[in-house]
């Protein structure tokens, strides 16, 4: 749910008012260090109970590919996002609380690399998320097969 609040944020930054620009930036960069944190968190937990069984044709095929990649992804956005502020020169105060240490700096010479990968990733999180809503609406509607009920 976090990441339905935080893209569309990330995407309208550029249109706030200068005044409150800085705020949104914060709630954005926040939001997104704290999915980082439940990410590895709930690769964590999956690497200790395993993953759910899948269906052993393709469906269970392109199951794995696709959660596999939201996992890197939904990890890599977060590291992009926060590498990118931090190589911008604008170190990040967890919800204005606690600053978190930077590991580059102030790099502004690799800067937009990060600005880059964070931006194609927000892309690539949509599309692997419109592609599990569609495997989902498959079982639900076509197969009638019980995935979904228990996606949920």
């Amino acid at each position: 749910m976090l990441v339905f609040a935080i893209w569309p944020l990330g995407l309208l930054l550029k249109y706030f008012k200068e005044d409150v620009k800085l705020d949104f930036y914060l709630l954005h960069e926040s939001f997104g260090f704290l999915v980082l944190w439940l990410m590895l968190l709930r690769v964590g937990v999956r690497l200790i109970q395993g993953r759910p069984e899948r269906e052993a044709d393709w469906t269970g095929t392109v199951s794995g590919i696709v959660h596999f990649l939201l996992y890197v992804a939904l990890i890599v956005m977060p590291v992009s996002g926060f590498l990118a502020t931090n190589a911008h020169g604008f170190p990040l105060q967890w919800f204005g609380l606690v600053p978190v240490w930077s590991p580059i700096g102030r790099a502004p010479q690799i800067a937009p690399v990060f600005s880059v990968i964070h931006a194609v990733m927000a892309w690539f999180i949509l599309a692997l998320v419109s592609l599990h809503i569609a495997g989902a609406l498959f079982h639900r509607i076509i197969r009638r097969d019980g995935v979904f009920q228990r996606m949920l």
